[in-house]
């Protein structure tokens, strides 16, 4: 697939690194510094221009784009770029855009602006600190087929009361399976002989409900409810992350240091507490009970704050820290200083575009560390080449790193198991080790 994306910052050169070793990708840019550097990082061709100007577009062969993704820093400008692509071609777009009244204006409009998928960065995000927040020691959650399948990624602490038992012993729970385990930055598929370490990322897939008690029962007691949520910093992910815990019955605090800001952000949000302070100042966070706080989000404007605020908010007894990161090699540095959770936007938007770059009837696509393996939400079709056959026929064709993990059908989930028969239309919800996935789809 030809794939010509516009913008390479953070977001737009995340998306291109991503794609560059199984699609042709082409990346306008209007830094030539950047440009320079992408030529000689990634396997792409960078062109120098305004992705806006038709006669750009046209030279970085836009004629030949299956797939035009606009990813600038500009809301107006994504969606100027996509008109404009739409005007001379019929290629597939997506704009990427910061303001939620921009996707819910698409979302009423029946595809408007000639954008054929339109991604809101702040809210992708939130929606990710949210789903994180809600589980003790998650590191990734989402959900697959609207909702009847959920997939988290769990850290195992110390004092779990399942460290030191088989996979075997620890799968007690209906619907679900153990896919796999992440030790020491290795990937170890789950079988049901594997013992579990303290420090292990264990990756389960199942019923929202069987994910949920397995999460709870592993956690200790004070760690399996939520209820105190802070939020620091007003910005455009902090306004949304608000609102995303409004709309699940929450009642967060909010601090926001500007005056016309917390005044705005008072004035959206209805069940949330505004309070307008520096984030930095003890005597405040103190007042405040902040270091009671279950969850505390940290969305300033920096990397460097936002570290800093997170430490901070530890060192004041917070139970769990989470905070944005906008640079890619910090992630795991946060983490290994003592944030909980780095949540890194450029990766949940890759999520959301990545899918439409994979060939078959694949439904969605979750990255997990760093793109070290994935979990794909795959539709049988009729001509699908497992269609009709057992499930123990069709892993000994896989490659190694491949997990069943779930089968939404028909408005249920069958849990799979050896004699389990594929039949079309089937959502397949698959863990793969990412080196293996172009594979894998192929034989669905």
């Amino acid at each position: 697939m030809r794939i010509l994306i516009v913008g390479a910052g953070e977001v737009g050169s995340s998306i291109a690194a991503n794609l560059a070793p199984t699609h042709d990708v082409v990346v306008v840019e209007r830094d030539p510094t950047v440009v320079e550097e992408l030529t000689f990082s990634l396997d792409v061709l960078a062109v120098e221009g305004d992705g806006t100007n038709l006669d750009v577009l046209e030279d970085a062969g836009i004629d030949q784009a299956d797939m035009v993704i606009a990813a600038t820093d500009s809301d107006e400008t994504n969606i100027v770029i996509s008109g404009t692509a739409k005007t001379v071609t019929d290629t597939f777009t997506i704009a990427r855009v910061k303001r939620e009244r921009l996707l819910s204006t698409w979302q009423q409009s029946n595809s408007a602006f000639g954008v054929d998928f339109m991604v809101c960065s702040d809210l992708v995000t939130a929606e990710a600190i949210f789903r994180i927040s809600e589980l003790p020691h998650a590191h990734d959650v989402d959900t697959f087929s609207d909702g009847l399948v959920r997939m988290v990624e769990l850290e195992i602490e110390p004092e779990s009361s399942i460290v030191g038992q088989s996979v075997q012993e620890a799968d007690q729970y209906e619907s679900m399976t153990f896919a796999a385990i992440f030790r020491d930055g290795e990937l170890i598929v789950a079988k049901g002989e594997t013992t579990i370490e303290a420090g292990d990322r264990i990756v389960v897939i199942g019923s929202p409900n069987s994910v949920r008690t397995f999460a709870v029962d592993i956690a200790t007691e004070g760690e399996r409810e939520i209820d105190d949520i802070v939020i620091i910093g007003g910005s455009k992910t902090g306004h949304q992350t608000a609102r995303v815990f409004e709309e699940h019955g929450y009642q967060p605090r909010l601090i926001e240091q500007d005056h016309d800001r917390a005044r705005f952000l008072a004035e959206e949000l209805s069940n949330t507490t505004v309070m307008e302070s520096d984030a930095t100042d003890m005597e405040f966070l103190n007042r405040e009970n902040v270091g009671d706080a279950d969850v505390v989000v940290v969305c300033l404007e920096s990397d460097e704050k936002n570290l800093l605020v997170s430490l901070l908010a530890r060192k004041l007894g917070a139970r769990r820290t989470v905070a944005i990161v906008e640079t890619a090699d910090y992630s795991d540095l946060f983490e290994t200083v003592g944030v909980d959770i780095a949540v890194d936007p450029r990766m949940e938007i890759a999520e959301e575009i990545v899918r439409f770059t994979i060939g078959g009837h694949t439904e969605k696509v979750v990255m997990l560390q760093q793109d070290r393996a994935e979990v794909l939400e795959v539709e049988i079709g009729a001509d699908s080449d497992v269609a009709g056959k057992r499930l123990v026929d069709v892993v000994k064709n896989l490659p190694a790193g491949v997990v069943i993990g779930a089968i939404p059908r028909e408005g249920g989930l069958v849990t799979p198991r050896g004699d389990t028969v594929f039949e079309v239309e089937d959502r397949v919800v698959i863990f793969v080790d990412a080196q293996v996935r172009n594979e894998v789809v192929d034989r669905f």
